[in-house]
Order: structure tokens, then C-alpha cells, then sequence
């Protein structure tokens, strides 16, 4: 999970996304759920060019925003519809998931600290390497704050097909960088920015990101060979994996 910048809606599907709300809002409370439901599933148009706008601001090619493995085909609703139905047309409220992490894990679950706030991690509103720290030795992720502890409960973050897939990118990784310091030196620019991209558009974006953040901690040089640890702190490099 890395952090994500949200995009703007069309004027359009904002104005489209406000009219439901109103049109939810007078509805009596007990009955609100079903029919924002049913407003959902029926407005399919909507959920086209939201799911869209997500993909864009998905990792890799359109990756999940919780697992960064699978490819996103379900818009999920970070509150969800049946606890808040209000949120049903939040452009806020909307992520990029897969299948398997909206409706195996996630689900509706959304749990709250003792104050009422919320526990999860929203990729678009913060970033979550604030709350869990990715171990690039293991591929598994260790909270950093409650917050943290219940997005990786929740989100299944842990689970050993995800942390086979990150120790299999770092590798895929790994390998890249050093071709494309190898294009650079032969000067090769295509080849080089066929390594960017091979690196940009791979599952596990988190794990690039993890290592772009370990070079300037204590111990990197335990955890990073040290070509990669002078790769990843190329200014040259950064840029373009940063951008």
C-alpha cells in the first residue's frame, strides 16, 4: 500500500454523484441502505467513469490500492454503503480494489478507535508508510501505530501470497535497476527507459517505494547490496521512479 494522489471527477459525474446524495439523504434513515444499494448497481454509466478515474490513480497497471498484487476490478467503498449510505456517492469514499481483498478481507469492515475515529489507512488522504513499515527482508508489513495494526488485520496484508509476490519484485526489481544502470553506461536511453517503466509498471509498487526509503535509514547496507543502495540513491534515478 503506498500512497496515491486523487484526481478530479468530470464535472459531470460530480454533479451526477451529488444529486444521488440528495436524493438518498430524503429518504427515511431504515430504508436508506437498500436504496442507495439499488442507486448504486443501477447507475452503471457513473460507476464506469468512476472506476475509470481510479484506475488512473492506481499503482502499476491498474493494480489494487490495498494489496498492490491484483488488478482492480471493484470499486469499494472505504466507509461502507451499508454503514454510511450517505458516502455512497462520496468521490472520496471510492477505491481501487481487487476482488479478493474487497470481498474476502476488507468487506464491510471498517473499525473505529475508542474516540470514534477511524482506524483504517485511506491511500489517497495520507500515506501509509506513516502506520505500517514494509520489512524488504520477509515481504510482510509491521504497524507503526494502531492504525497500522488494523489496516494490515483487515486488508490481509500479510498473507504469504502477498509476501512471496513482494520478495519476488524485489528481485524483479533489483534486476532492472541494474540494467538500467547498465543501459545508461552503454548509452542505451531507450533501454534504460524501458527499465523505468518495467520497474513503474509492475505489481507490488510498494516495494520500490520501501526501498527508495530504506537507503537513508540506519542499516541499509544490511538490507541493500551495495550497487542498489548507490542506484536508489541516484538523484537521476529517484526522479524518475519518484515522478
Amino acid at each position: 500500500m503506498i500512497r496515491l494522489q486523487r484526481l478530479a471527477l468530470p464535472a459531470d459525474a460530480t454533479t451526477r454523484m451529488t444529486t444521488h446524495t440528495g436524493e438518498i439523504a430524503g429518504i427515511p434513515h431504515q430504508r436508506r441502505s437498500a436504496a442507495a444499494r439499488k442507486m448504486w448497481s443501477g447507475d452503471r454509466t457513473l460507476r464506469a467513469v468512476i472506476r475509470a478515474r481510479l484506475a488512473e490513480m492506481a499503482p502499476g497497471l491498474e493494480r489494487c490500492m490495498y494489496c498492490g498484487d491484483n488488478q482492480g476490478s471493484d470499486v469499494d467503498h472505504f466507509e461502507p454503503l451499508s454503514r454510511n449510505p450517505l458516502r455512497t456517492f462520496d468521490w472520496l469514499n471510492h477505491l481501487l480494489a481487487c476482488s479478493i481483498c474487497n470481498s474476502h478481507y476488507k468487506r464491510d469492515r471498517y473499525p473505529l478507535a475508542a474516540d470514534g475515529t477511524p482506524l483504517l489507512v485511506d491511500p489517497t488522504a495520507e500515506d501509509p508508510f506513516d502506520h505500517i513499515r514494509l520489512s524488504l527482508t520477509v515481504g510482510a508489513y509491521a504497524p507503526l501505530s494502531d492504525r497500522g495494526a488494523a489496516t494490515i488485520e483487515v486488508c490481509g496484508l500479510n498473507r504469504p501470497v502477498l509476501t512471496r509476490g513482494r520478495l519476488a519484485a524485489r528481485t524483479a526489481v533489483e534486476r532492472a535497476l541494474r540494467m538500467w544502470d547498465r543501459a545508461r553506461t552503454l548509452g542505451d536511453p531507450e533501454l534504460a527507459d524501458e527499465m523505468i517503466v518495467t520497474v513503474r509498471e509492475q505489481p507490488f509498487a510498494d516495494v520500490c517505494q520501501a526501498m527508495l526509503r530504506t537507503v537513508d535509514r540506519p542499516g541499509a547496507a544490511d538490507v541493500l547490496a551495495p550497487e542498489i543502495l548507490r542506484l536508489l540513491r541516484s538523484s537521476a534515478l529517484r526522479r524518475r521512479l519518484l515522478a
